[in-house]
């Protein structure tokens, strides 16, 4: 598939509708299939990505170059960036996919009225997704198997900076369907860098859309929740942080920020903000400031941080809410688990906040008045992942409180429909 330059609008207008319709007809052809039928294909697709190896990377070289010569920032840069080792973490989050339990025609529940009717939930498809996103070509492949493996046709629209990895990924995901003899248009990429046709995915492709899932930064989901005529599965940014409780293990809590910080600058899961109990800083704050500055990480402290570590950049009100996915991290000292969670209560974007302490009580008190859609004890932000979670992959982490929260793997993208069988009764 080759990259477009922008059709004339009119033109653009009737090759999204024709995407629609043929995703359509597609999900429709995938309602045939069985549950063994998508495992085959998800498996054809993890052999297929392998099998292109040379041509994806040589793509992903192009798309770097490129990124490289716009002068995108570093942690972007990393979100771009394939090598063997992670296309080959790819093809194998795929056949993870693959071998998780099908999420189709799953009994949810059954019950029998008083007059006889036998009332089953089933679960179903969504239909199909419409998915956009920006540079991380990975989210291509993840979209288009989640989707395969819900029962779910896929119509992806990827950003400017990796638009020659995604084809290729696309492509090859396309030519596997096709060898299997599966619909190929249950997984169809948008050809063109255009903005313009993700404003004709938000218009939901004269009904063609069922959902519409945003993948990216604050401007790209703001647009799209305000923008959609169809329902959105969407995520703010991950603006994470990690709380240091009074009990917390001096070891787990340098190790557990300086994973959380510095594993991988760029994800949603890197934590923004770290939050200091005021007993534990005087002794525990500079042992984690040091390993965080030797990593290479910026920090910006209130003023009672700054107390403590002497001449760091003071935080202002922006950085509090800023999603850097960079090696900036800001720190605020707090009076105990109540000043941790007025702050979280004010700050937090819902992603994922972390809580390091020995002390069990704390942390339930924590998970349990934390609202966030992932709430974690004793371990690293970065664990916010589908893959982490045993879902193969995600198209995204939903912050969101209606029909998918925190990970949104296969399972999150079916809904149900009731079945009712009867003996003859008729309603009085």
């Amino acid at each position: 598939m080759t990259v477009q330059t922008p059709p004339p609008s009119a033109a653009l207008a009737e090759t999204m509708l024709d995407m629609g319709r043929r995703a359509r007809a597609a999900s429709r052809e995938l309602g045939l299939l069985t549950a063994q039928d998508r495992t085959r294909a998800l498996k054809a697709i993890a052999a297929a990505i392998r099998a292109a190896g040379p041509e994806i990377l040589r793509a992903n070289e192009e798309d770097m170059a490129a990124a490289r010569a716009k002068g995108l920032a570093p942690s972007m840069l990393d979100r771009l960036a394939l090598d063997e080792k992670r296309l080959e973490g790819i093809a194998v989050g795929v056949e993870t996919v693959a071998d998780l339990p099908d999420p189709l025609g799953r009994e949810l529940a059954r019950w029998t009225r008083p007059n006889g009717l036998d009332i089953a939930r089933i679960s179903v498809p969504l239909g199909v997704i419409g998915i956009i996103y920006e540079s991380r070509p990975n989210v291509t492949v993840d979209a288009g198997v989640l989707c395969l493996r819900s029962g779910n046709a896929a119509i992806l629209r990827g950003g400017s900076e990796s638009a020659k990895t995604s084809h290729a990924l696309a492509d090859a995901m396309r030519g596997a369907l096709k060898s299997e003899e599966m619909p190929v248009d249950a997984i169809q990429l948008v050809a063109t860098t255009d903005r313009e046709a993700v404003g004709h995915m938000l218009g939901g492709l004269n009904g063609a859309l069922d959902v519409i899932v945003p993948r990216g930064g604050r401007s790209l989901v703001e647009r799209v929740q305000a923008e959609a005529r169809v329902p959105v599965i969407g995520h703010l940014e991950g603006l994470c942080h990690t709380f240091v409780h009074a009990a917390a293990d001096p070891k787990k809590a340098v190790d557990i920020v300086l994973n959380a910080k510095m594993r991988r600058t760029g994800v949603c899961g890197s934590t923004e903000t770290l939050l200091m109990d005021v007993a534990a800083a005087p002794t525990l704050l500079p042992l984690i400031a040091k390993a965080l500055t030797e990593a290479g990480c910026e920090l910006r402290g209130d003023g009672r941080t700054r107390a403590i570590l002497g001449d760091i950049t003071p935080a202002t009100e922006e950085d509090w809410a800023t999603e850097y996915l960079d090696a900036i991290l800001s720190i605020a000292v707090v009076d105990g688990l109540p000043g941790a969670l007025a702050h979280l209560a004010r700050w937090s974007s819902g992603h994922t906040d972390a809580i390091i302490t020995e002390d069990a009580a704390a942390a339930e008190a924590f998970i349990a008045n934390v609202d966030s859609a992932i709430v974690v004890h004793n371990a690293s932000t970065q664990f916010a992942d589908g893959g982490e979670f045993g879902f193969g992959a995600e198209i995204g982490i939903a912050t969101g409180r209606i029909h998918a929260r925190g990970p949104v793997g296969a399972e999150q993208l079916t809904t149900y429909k009731y079945a009712v069988r009867g003996t003859g009764q008729v309603r009085p």
